[in-house]
């Protein structure tokens, strides 16, 4: 792992995946996981896999970033997950949730909108495998989510 913060560099999956094969686990940070910023909200997001990348039976574990008050339409994901707000606060369903709280939901039930709060939030999301990307629900036309983007830049980076 880089020490020096100014010589931080995304690390691939190829790479975790050739470490965690040869040593059997592996050390990074997030400033090394690839980062996505979704234009339409701001939204920045890293992601791993808890095991080997290219696994889609494994968890997937994402930190997101909200600017302040950011809006992401209501969706749902095709497996279980658990989110915990790190930071800030964020508005889930009319609930406010704040520094510390775990939200806790099941596969393909529907929640949202999501309304960072006026400091922003910063949140780690645990997916239970590899089933994550958001399903828009309702009126919204996916843009907030832009499932596609991430799935785009996720593969990318297998890719890389």
């Amino acid at each position: 792992m880089n020490t020096d913060e100014s010589t931080k560099t995304p690390r691939s999956a190829e790479d975790l995946s050739a470490s965690l094969k040869k040593r059997g686990h592996v050390v990074t940070s997030w400033d090394e996981l690839p980062l996505v910023t979704m234009d339409e909200t701001g939204i920045e997001t890293s992601s791993y896999r808890i095991g080997l990348p290219d696994n889609d039976d494994a968890p997937t574990v994402f930190k997101v970033n909200f600017p302040p008050n950011c809006r992401v339409e209501a969706h749902t994901h095709s497996c279980d997950y658990s989110e915990i707000i790190l930071k800030g606060s964020q508005k889930v369903s009319g609930k406010w949730l704040h520094e510390g709280d775990i939200r806790v939901g099941l596969a393909n039930k529907g929640y949202g909108p999501l309304i960072a709060g006026p400091e922003g939030a910063s949140v780690l999301v645990i997916f239970s495998d590899g089933n994550w990307p958001a399903i828009g629900i309702g009126a919204g036309d996916g843009s907030t989510i832009n499932a596609a983007k991430l799935l785009e830049q996720f593969s990318a980076a297998k890719n890389s």
